[in-house]
C-alpha cells in the first residue's frame, strides 16, 4: 500500500483568536485538517475529492494567536472510492508575553492539540489513473 502524508506550519493570528484571551476556536483545527484532506486527496487519485466526515474530533490543548501550529495527516486505508484519515495538530512554538512582548519559545517537546480522523471521498470517475504509483 501507498502510503501519502501531508503537513502544514503556520501561526495563528489575531484574526484567528474568537474568545477572551487570545483563545482561537476550534473550527481552525478542523480547517487545517481540511486542506491537508485535499492535498492528500490530489497525492493520492489527483483530484480534490470530498471530505465526507469525521468520526472522531479531539480537542486537547488550547490554541492562542501567536502559537504556531504544525498539522499532519495520512491516508491510513483505501476503499473504492473512499479514503480513511487521520489527522493530528501540535503546537511546536508558542509566544512568552511574560518575558518580553515579542519573545516565543520552541517547545522541547510539541504539545499535541487536537485529533481527528474521517472519511474522503474521491468518485471513481475523478480518480486519475495515469498518476506514477498507479502504474
Amino acid at each position: 500500500m501507498v502510503l501519502f502524508m501531508a503537513t502544514i506550519r503556520l501561526r495563528m493570528k489575531a484574526s484567528d483568536a474568537h474568545y477572551a484571551g487570545g483563545l482561537v476556536d476550534g473550527a481552525k483545527m478542523l480547517e487545517l485538517f481540511g486542506d491537508i484532506a485535499t492535498e492528500l486527496m490530489i497525492r493520492s487519485d489527483g483530484d480534490e475529492g470530498l471530505f465526507r466526515a469525521y468520526d472522531c474530533v479531539e480537542f486537547l490543548a488550547p490554541v492562542y494567536a501567536g502559537d504556531y501550529i504544525e498539522a499532519e495527516g495520512e491516508i491510513t486505508g483505501f476503499g473504492s472510492t473512499s479514503r480513511r484519515v487521520s489527522f493530528v495538530a501540535r503546537k511546536v512554538i508558542t509566544p512568552r508575553q511574560d518575558v518580553h512582548a515579542s519573545a516565543c519559545d520552541v517547545l522541547d517537546e510539541p504539545l499535541i492539540v487536537c485529533r481527528a480522523s474521517g472519511t474522503c471521498v474521491v468518485p471513481k470517475e475523478c480518480q486519475r489513473s495515469d498518476l506514477p504509483w498507479k502504474n
